[in-house]
């Protein structure tokens, strides 16, 4: 597999958006792959995510051998914490949980992944994760422990977007969370855009292609679709 953030920066260069599936593990059955596997195929995805705030990692390769059974697409891991490793993706997104302040967050879970990552070929894409409130409560933020950012507060979460790109991140992702009421703040997605000058990728609460369309126009690099496929996958064909 080529370098996946080599492919991101360009295609942030060339304005070409990109679009993530992200697949809970949790609810994936390695025999109905074939079949979602088909519908990815026919939807406008360009990469895969793969992982979830409370999955335990259990059979996460068989599912991803599965997957490239049937799947041409980068597949990235989205974990939850260091036991959402498998060496038979693509890469991983290393994530630091920037909006909040429980430190096995910020560092705890990336110090013991890394015996585990040494192991592996993935490609480590060192990412900022920003929770922004969605309108209700997600399990990130129950399971992290943590306060999402206030949705109105624009200026602090530019800062912080940019403080992350300051410590080294490849990328900053805004989060609204799993089943999100609220989508990110188009205004948001603007400034936090305009402030820094890594890719962006922008994902919770995106139900609709219109959604998807708005948030690539006001500035992300990448968005990610999760609840709205997962509870219909015939999602972009309603689009």
């Amino acid at each position: 597999m080529k370098e996946l953030y080599k492919d991101i920066l360009q295609a942030k260069k060339e304005n070409r958006k990109l679009l993530a599936i992200l697949l809970d593990p949790e609810k994936l059955l390695i025999s109905e792959i074939k079949g979602l596997s088909d519908k990815i195929n026919k939807s406008p995805a360009t990469h895969i995510f793969i992982g979830g705030s409370t999955y335990n990692g259990n059979q996460l390769d068989d599912l991803i051998k599965e997957l490239k059974l049937y799947l041409n697409l980068p597949i990235l891991i989205f974990p939850g914490d260091y036991k959402q490793i498998s060496n038979e993706a693509d890469a991983i997104l290393f994530l630091s949980l920037l909006s909040g302040r429980n430190a096995d967050y910020l560092i705890e879970h990336q110090v013991n992944a890394v015996p585990i990552l040494e192991k592996t070929k993935l490609e480590i894409i060192s990412t900022g994760y920003l929770l922004i409130d969605g309108g209700t409560e997600t399990a990130v933020e129950r399971v992290s422990e943590t306060k999402p950012l206030d949705r109105n507060n624009i200026d602090y979460v530019c800062q912080t977007a940019k403080a992350g790109e300051y410590l080294g991140n490849k990328l900053v992702y805004l989060e609204a969370g799993s089943g999100a009421k609220l989508s990110i703040p188009l205004e948001m997605i603007s400034q936090v855009s305009n402030k820094i000058t890594i890719p962006l990728i922008v994902g919770g609460g995106i139900h609709s292609k219109k959604a998807i369309d708005e948030a690539f126009n006001a500035g992300a690099d990448l968005v990610v679709v999760g609840t709205a496929f997962e509870s219909d996958n015939t999602f972009f064909e309603l689009c």
